[in-house]
Formats: C-alpha cells, structure tokens, sequence
C-alpha cells in the first residue's frame, strides 16, 4: 500500500501559488494561464506503471523531478497493512457506477488495481482537459507472455505455468485529473460537455455566466462543493467500461466478472506484494543481529571458566541482567562454569534452571534460580570472597534502597529512551533519564569514586551494566552525552568503565552495538523486556 509522498512541505494550493509566482503570465494576476506550466508540472499517477511493473527494483524509486513528469507509484510509500483493505476491495470488484477519488482515497486504489487488474496499452491523453485515462483489464483476462524464452543455458529459468486467458471480460477505466483542472472555466470531464458555466445543465454549472477578462481562461469559482477537485487538487473518477457477457446476455452492457474475489487472489501475487516479499528478504541479510559469543576482555573470562564446574552461570554475551551477576562472581572470587546459552530459542538446559527461560540463571548443584538482583544477594550470602555490602544495616538499608531505584527508575526510562522513535519523545525520556541518575549521584558518597566510597558494592555492580550502555549504545544511538568532566557523575562513570571486574565481564563495543539494534529501531518480537516497556507494563 502506498501513500503518496511528494516530497514537499507545501499543500497543494501552495505550490499552485509558487507555480504562479514563478510563472506569471498575461491572464489576471497570473493566475491559471494559458501557458504550459499547469499541463508541463501536472504528473499522472498510473502512466508510469507499465514500467515500473516490468522493473521490480525501480518500481517505488522517486524520479528525479517528480513534478515534471508521471511518477506511478513510485513517489509512494508503501504501507503493508492498509485501512480498510476488504472493503475497498469489494468496492472496486464491485464497481458499476463512477466513483470519484480523492488523492489520498486513490492510494488505496493503487494497491487494489494491482492486485484484481492488469493495466493494458490502451489510454487517451487529452492534454487540454487537463486529464489522463488509463485502461485495466481483469486479471482473468489475461496476456501473452511479454518476454520470448531464452535459449541462453546459463541463464536461470523458472518453472512457469501458463494460465489460461480470456476467463474475464470486465475492464475498468480511471481517469486522473490533473492539479487545478476543475478550476479552469474551460473544464471539460472525460466523457463529459464543456464546462460552459451559462449553461445550467453542465458539469457543474451554477446560476451565473463565469465572465473572461481579455480573451483569456480565469478562475473558475463555480465547482461543486465537496467534490475532491474543488481546491485544485488532483482527483479520480472508475468505472467499470466493459464486460461483455458477464450478464448472461450477451449484449454488450458492461457486467460483472465471471469469478468471485477469492478467483482473483489465486493469481499469481502483484507487483507491490512482490517488491515487499524482496526488501524483506534483503532487510534480513543486513540487519544486525545479537551477538551469541563474548567478545575482547569478556572472551578471555569465559576461556577461564569453560570448565565444568558445580556452580553454573548461564548468560548470554550481550545481556546488562547477566553482567551484574557476571562481575559479582569475578568480584569475589568464586569458583564457576560460565555457560553461553541463546535466550530466544530457551533451551532445555536453561528451562530446567527458569522455567521462563530468561537469563541470567544459576544452578548450583541441585539447586537453581533467576532474577540478577536475587543472584547476586545470593552470591553474597555464600560467605565467598569479599563482601559486596557494608557492615552497618542502615548502610545496607541504603544500598538496597538505591538500587530498587535503579531498577524502578532508571532502567525502564533507559529503554524507553532506546526504544523510541519519536523525536519529541527521546528528547522527553533523555531529560527524565538525566533526572533519575542526578538523584542517586546526589548520594553518593561525596568522595568516591564509588557509590559508598573506595570500593565496589552491591550499588556499583546493580548500575554498572547501564553506565556502560550509555557509552557504548545510547550514545551511538542516540546521542546521549558523556558526563561533565570532573563532576561526581563523571568521577563514578570512570570508576566503573575502569574497574578490573567489570572490564574483564566487557565485551567489545560493537558486540553491543549490533546487539541493541533492534531496540533502537523498535523492531517487533523483539524481547519480553522491549514488549513491557512498550505496554508499559512492568520489567520481566
């Protein structure tokens, strides 16, 4: 489906006006001479198709001056899932009396065209009516081949099946006026009397003869109201103009087609259904993936940990959730397997771990678990290494308070950050992700550079993934700011880029840059996560 896109900013009574500005000539004001602007600048939205159908990879490219001459639907961009498809589709295999379009209303038309009818080499362009018709046949009516076999043997063949022709007689007709046609005082419809405004039985004629100053057409104010063209826009009229027989009859009164709609489907799929199936199989080559294997410093940790141990960690390289639990194995020094595993096929290995298939997961023996925030409390728990929290229970307090923010505040506003596609909407999610990460600087310990002081902690290792995404992603994506230098912000920001264990758990900067693609573009079935912030629901 296509929506026209010209391109300019301008509606079109304005570029009227520019055409006219640019163009002056001997009628009143300028406006609507009797020179070529009009007819020269005036571009069908069909002549073209015969072409563009025979060239799948021109078919919706954008002519270089697309006001000089026809651009078919190539000056369209495609929409795949149009409005009100079905019914648009019964209206126009069931079309008996004229309809008139609007531009907009003939986009869909377009697409419908292609999909029921075939257009054929038969059209009459009358320049001075400011019009273009073009003829369609059913596509049961069928054609012969437009290009002979080719003897060429290294020339690939496809294995074709003639259909047969001549099942459908309907032909429709469409006739597209040109921008300011129905204004011109010499109007005269396709199949239609002149546009003489003295005579009350004209097109559109109203009470009142339209007066021309020095021999020259004018405007035309007396247009019917509502009708499409009556701004000078550009418009269409179908009608079904044949089908002989299709009554039972026989006597040359159009009818309808001797099939039902479901017939038509069954030929073979048009140009436009064609041309999507083609990108999309091209989008699939060059679009970015996700990394399924570590990276720099984070390859060599995972060679260190490849053996079988009885403490597992299951991750995946790319995954901020895994990194936490990550860095506080390394942290403290506890013995483990790291265990790749691909999130989106779930394997059973990981389901037996989390039923839910996510990642990060730890067994541990008999005994298995998700959820980072957890992990890393139970890591601690262990007695192993280092602690990761203060002695004091109101420091703990503390910790565990700012890092239900982080999870709360400051990483569903990342994501939605990453994932939006308004413009107005990062610029809100940028100043309110700038907010929540000024809260937790402000109670910082004042000297650092960590969030308690000296050392890493629980805090640290809760945030330190993100602090890394806004780098190494958000900025690639989205323009993010590193931190002033020499404030507090700046001063935790290294501490965490430069830390031992967070380096050795850090791939390198393109691995997350591939991998968090499909965020910034928003793309569908993407992840649990992506889909609750999108819902707005909370994080899995």
């Amino acid at each position: 489906m296509h929506v026209q896109n010209t391109g300019s900013p301008h509606t079109p009574q304005q570029q009227q006006q520019q055409q006219q500005q640019q163009h002056p000539g001997p009628g009143q004001f300028g406006i609507l001479t009797a020179g070529p602007s009009l007819h020269h600048n005036a571009h069908n939205a069909i002549s073209r198709l015969q072409q563009g159908l025979q060239q799948d990879d021109d078919l919706f490219a954008t002519p270089d001056e697309s006001d000089q001459k026809s651009t078919g639907h190539h000056s369209h961009k495609i929409i795949p899932n149009p409005p009100n498809l079905e019914a648009w589709r019964e209206k126009l295999f069931s079309v008996n009396e004229m309809i008139t379009l609007s531009e907009e209303e003939n986009t869909i038309l377009i697409f419908l065209m292609l999909t029921m009818f075939t257009l054929i080499d038969l059209l009459k362009n009358i320049s001075a009516s400011r019009f273009v018709s073009h003829y369609w046949d059913c596509r049961l009516k069928g054609r012969p081949p437009g290009t002979a076999k080719s003897d060429d043997p290294n020339k690939k063949k496809r294995k074709r099946t003639a259909r047969e022709r001549d099942l459908c007689d309907v032909k429709i007709k469409i006739t597209e006026y040109f921008p300011g046609a129905m204004l011109r005082a010499d109007f005269q419809p396709d199949g239609g009397p002149s546009a003489d405004p003295s005579q009350a039985t004209n097109y559109f004629a109203q009470a009142g003869a339209h007066q021309q100053q020095f021999a020259l057409p004018m405007i035309n104010a007396n247009v019917p109201p509502n009708h499409p063209g009556a701004t000078g826009q550009r418009y269409y009229t179908i009608q079904r103009v044949n089908g002989n027989g299709g009554n039972g009859k026989g006597d040359g009164v159009a009818g309808p087609h001797k099939h039902d709609l479901a017939k038509s489907d069954e030929i073979k799929k048009n140009s436009i259904q064609r041309f999507l199936q083609k990108r999309e199989k091209e989008d699939k080559k060059t679009q970015k993936t996700y990394h399924k294997k570590a990276s720099g410093l984070a390859l060599n940790t995972v060679k260190k940990h490849s053996k079988d141990n009885d403490l597992k960690l299951f991750a995946s390289c790319f995954c901020p959730f895994v990194q936490r639990v990550w860095i506080a194995l390394e942290a403290k020094g506890i013995p483990y397997q790291y265990v790749e595993v691909d999130p989106y096929k779930k394997p059973q290995a990981l389901l037996e771990v989390n039923p839910q298939g996510l990642v990060p997961a730890l067994r541990h023996g008999d005994w298995g678990c998700g959820e980072s925030s957890v992990l890393v409390q139970y890591l601690e728990d262990l007695q192993f290494g280092p602690p990761l929290f203060p002695k004091s229970a109101q420091a703990k307090a503390h910790c565990r308070l700012w890092s239900d923010h982080i999870d709360r505040k400051i990483i569903p506003t990342f994501y939605q950050l990453l994932q939006a596609q308004d413009f107005n909407k990062q610029a809100e999610c940028s100043r309110k992700l700038r907010e929540e990460i000024s809260q937790i600087v402000d109670v910082c310990d004042p000297q650092g550079p960590f969030f308690l002081g000296p050392t890493l902690t629980y805090t640290d290792i809760m945030f330190a993934p993100w602090i890394l995404l806004c780098r190494r992603v958000l900025k690639h994506y989205r323009g993010w700011q590193d931190p002033q230098p020499g404030s507090r912000w700046a001063i935790w920001f290294e501490a965490i880029e430069n830390n031992e264990y967070v380096k050795a758990t850090t791939s390198a900067d393109d691995l997350y840059i591939d991998s968090y693609e499909r965020y910034a573009m928003n793309a569908p079935n993407n992840s649990e996560l992506a889909d609750a912030i999108n819902g707005g629901f909370v994080l899995p």
